[in-house]
């Protein structure tokens, strides 16, 4: 296939840009961002414009909204918790999220909030770490009796699924709720996540962002990285856009100066708050790939990120997370079936695409993907600010991966 470059084939790699190309070209994207890394070397494209309507150019350190992409790194706090023994996969979180005490449970998942039965067992570190603590969203049944509460509850809001309150107050109102399954029951998406950043929040004394921030950020060079875009940099951050289901028009979800992202937010969420850069996340997965080790620091140690990026989930759990994903193909345009899941991210237990088993990392709703690959030691990354609420990027970061793999040259 050509002349080979770092593992990769030039003729690879051009095909990969051109293919990313004619998404930008048709109209439908409007600029984005990507990155892949194999070993010391690391390739960058950088195509199309901040704003659908011309604009500034993207940049290689442009800014984007990380959106569900968020959870693989947010994780980590959890575990330098876990490295110090300040916290314990199996103990349950009562001490620390009392909210969560005592929980009632829904007799089945689709049926009223008052027809409920006592949890058997206290929600555990661990069910947080696995999204497995019986809270969580079903985009697929949006009109459910739990997910219709979760929104008139104030719990999420909007299209986006930002939690809006503080977290003492959004923990308040969660507690309202029953359980939709039994803790370790089933893989559920989302809360786990942000359950994690109050937990941590309250087990360190800091915020949720201070402790990132000084525990992984600042170790891993990732100085663009956080849960808001200060001032002097906005201008590096684009738009995000929603486009119409029915037309494909580009619709602002949220603009940049004055925008959600623009200030810091009441909840720092871990599902789905990160603002960051290709860069950024790239230090971060290599530092995974490298087993904790980032140059010559530790930063998680290789217990802990072993944990993190293979699977935990058990069999029956599994049978259930393979079974949601392949149902909801077609309202996550392709996106999201891997098989397993980690702590805070996808990993991949089955061979479903050109991606290995072995392959971890998760997607976001704002058009971002991001994983590491241990079997050819390579981090893709592909950002956009192009909702899901179409398959165009969706369909970019499947066209991303594709092309990533038949570049390789082993």
């Amino acid at each position: 296939m050509g002349t080979s470059t770092n593992g990769f084939t030039k003729t690879g790699l051009r095909r990969l840009r051109d293919v990313l190309e004619r998404h930008v070209a048709s109209g439908k994207i409007p600029g984005l961002v990507a990155l892949v890394g194999r070993g010391e070397e690391t390739h960058v494209e950088v195509i199309g414009t901040m704003r659908h309507d011309g604009g500034p150019p993207m940049r290689r350190d442009t800014i984007f909204r990380m959106a569900s992409t968020t959870k693989p790194v947010a994780v980590a706090a959890s575990m330098v918790l876990i490295d110090e023994c300040r916290l314990r996969l199996d103990d349950p979180v009562d001490p620390w999220l009392p909210e969560l005490a005592g929980r009632r449970v829904l007799k089945r998942a689709g049926g009223p909030l008052d027809e409920t039965v006592p949890a058997r067992r206290p929600i555990t570190v661990r069910d947080l770490l696995t999204s497995t603590c019986g809270l969580g969203l079903d985009m697929t049944d949006p009109g459910s009796p739990m997910m219709s509460a979760l929104f008139e509850q104030g719990v999420y809001e909007g299209g986006w699924l930002l939690p809006a309150p503080d977290p003492d107050e959004w923990m308040r109102r969660l507690s309202g709720l029953p359980l939709l399954y039994q803790p370790g029951e089933r893989w559920l998406y989302n809360v786990s996540d942000d359950l994690l950043g109050v937990l941590v929040a309250r087990v360190s004394g800091q915020s949720f962002e201070t402790f990132l921030r000084e525990r992984v950020f600042e170790p891993l060079g990732m100085k663009d990285t956080g849960f808001h875009v200060p001032a002097d940099k906005i201008d590096r951050l684009p738009p995000l856009y929603a486009p119409d289901p029915g037309t494909g028009e580009f619709v602002v979800a949220d603009e940049a100066e004055g925008g959600h992202h623009s200030s810091p937010p009441a909840f720092a969420s871990g599902g789905g708050g990160l603002d960051s850069t290709a860069d950024d996340y790239h230090a971060y997965f290599r530092m995974l790939l490298n087993h904790g080790r980032h140059g010559t620091r530790r930063v998680l140690s290789r217990p802990a990120v072993e944990l993190m990026t293979t699977n935990r989930l058990t069999a029956e759990q599994l049978a259930a997370r393979e079974t949601w994903a392949r149902n909801a193909v077609h309202l996550s345009h392709g996106q999201g079936q891997h098989g397993g899941w980690g702590f805070g991210m996808a990993v991949r237990t089955y061979r479903g695409d050109f991606a290995p088993v072995g392959q971890f990392g998760w997607d976001g709703g704002a058009g971002t993907t991001t994983y590491a690959d241990p079997v050819h030691g390579l981090v893709g990354i592909l950002l956009t600010q192009t909702g899901m609420s179409t398959p165009d990027s969706a369909r970019a970061i499947n066209d991303f991966w594709t092309t990533l793999y038949q570049a390789l040259d082993d």
